[in-house]
């Protein structure tokens, strides 16, 4: 074998690796890649786990000489999933006002002055009706939120949206607030008659199901980093779900999220905005990331399921009405998990964590009480026309975030391994403000 066919062959061999590499991400549209060929006409034939083949072309000549080839993803690459998550994001500066006690050392002495400043983060459309120039408009809610402020429930008064491409002061639309929670970081805004939008390219956001992230999958985080306009980032999803305990926008009461960890770069000003997938679609809403000299590239985000759900209760319960905060259904009970492990597909080359989930506590006089037990292995739960097989913890837990009043669940659960079922109604009594 002479040099330049040695040289060939090793060639070769490094960019089957590399299309191997690539087409896992699933740049080509698809997963679980069984083998990769050159057949006699010196192209390079992939065949995957479902049987189909695909041919890239040419990569070596039948004479021994180098080939060509023409790779495509169909639409699907990075830049065009970043170009989709562009149009349904918005950039949001938030203008307060605090009043500062200057000389003296105590209440009532001295003078005061009034303050103004800014801060600035990210959003996504989430709802829009681009006829008449309204959305809502999902965010964190430490971005619209200061304690300092002198509003009464420290939201700003003066909230401003900018769309991609539009980040200048003669295109800010004006927007409102429609209510949020301090311990799941999700508020809701409302634009209403915006000629901005109504004239616009913006898009609502399509939404992914966050409990089919895998580990490995493709995060493009897209947000307004460090108030500098809208800029976009990618990495891959490092943990699917997991929980964190932190100190909430109030700078005093210690919250825990569900949220998925990526290694995307998301800095200050991320917060609020979209964490989308490799076809554009939202898995995720930016919400904090580890800041210490002995950590790289560990931000988190709140699963698009999550922040979705807390959303809708937070339009059907506050859009209109008094109300500011979500209303979560509380049933009496705790869960925990009593088995759990780690499940390959083969069909799409993905690992899941599947949990067996048991009641372990139930509160005397909740809706709970004598129709679950100590014991119970919850298996799956109904409501309306929509059934969720329990296979973690949290399945539960975000379930009350989307049950409303009148709602029936059934429980089908197994005790003392026999099978039944149990049906809840939830009452306006069960619900509790978070």
């Amino acid at each position: 074998m002479n040099n330049k066919t040695r040289s060939l062959v090793w060639v070769t061999c490094l960019l089957i690796c590399c299309l191997l590499s690539l087409l896992s991400c699933g740049a080509s549209g698809r997963s679980g890649i069984l083998s990769a060929q050159i057949n006699e006409n010196g192209e390079l034939v992939i065949t995957y786990v479902d049987g189909m083949e695909e041919n890239l072309g040419r990569v070596v000549g039948s004479d021994g000489a180098n080939g060509s080839m023409n790779i495509t993803n169909e639409g699907n690459g990075i830049s065009a999933a970043a170009a989709k998550g562009l149009r349904s994001s918005v950039s949001i500066v938030c203008n307060f006002q605090a009043t500062v006690q200057q000389g003296g050392w105590r209440p009532g002495y001295g003078s005061t002055t009034t303050q103004e400043y800014s801060s600035s983060g990210s959003g996504v459309i989430y709802q829009m009706d681009k006829s008449a120039g309204d959305a809502f408009i999902i965010t964190n809610y430490h971005v619209v939120y200061d304690s300092s402020s002198n509003s009464s429930n420290g939201i700003s008064q003066d909230i401003s949206v900018y769309l991609y491409g539009s980040e200048m002061s003669e295109k800010a639309i004006e927007a409102t607030y429609v209510g949020g929670s301090l311990y799941y970081d999700i508020a809701v805004l409302r634009i209403e008659d915006s000629h901005v939008l109504r004239t616009s390219d913006a898009y609502e956001v399509d939404i992914a199901e966050s409990d089919d992230v895998s580990v490995g999958s493709g995060a493009i985080a897209i947000g307004n980093a460090q108030g500098y306009g809208i800029s976009a980032s990618f990495g891959i999803v490092s943990v699917d779900s997991e929980y964190i305990t932190m100190t909430a926008a109030d700078g005093r009461t210690a919250v825990s999220f569900r949220v998925m960890r990526v290694d995307t770069a998301v800095n200050s000003g991320n917060s609020g905005g979209g964490l989308y997938n490799d076809e554009g679609n939202l898995i995720g809403i930016v919400n904090a990331k580890i800041v210490d000299d002995g950590v790289e590239n560990i931000g988190y985000a709140i699963p698009s399921n999550v922040a979705t759900s807390i959303a809708d209760n937070i339009i059907d319960y506050c859009y209109g009405t008094n109300v500011e905060r979500v209303q979560r259904a509380l049933l009496g009970i705790t869960v925990s998990v009593s088995d759990s492990k780690a499940i390959y597909d083969s069909a799409t080359g993905m690992i899941r964590i599947e949990e067996t989930v048991s009641v372990y506590d139930v509160t005397s006089g909740s809706l709970a009480d004598d129709l679950l037990e100590t014991g119970d292995i919850l298996v799956s739960a109904s409501f309306g026309d929509k059934t969720t097989q329990i296979t973690r913890q949290y399945d539960i837990i975000d379930m009350m975030l989307d049950v409303r009043v009148g709602d029936i669940i059934t429980f089908n659960i197994l005790r003392d391994s026999q099978e039944m079922t149990v049906s809840i109604t939830i009452t306006k009594d069960c619900l509790t403000s978070y």
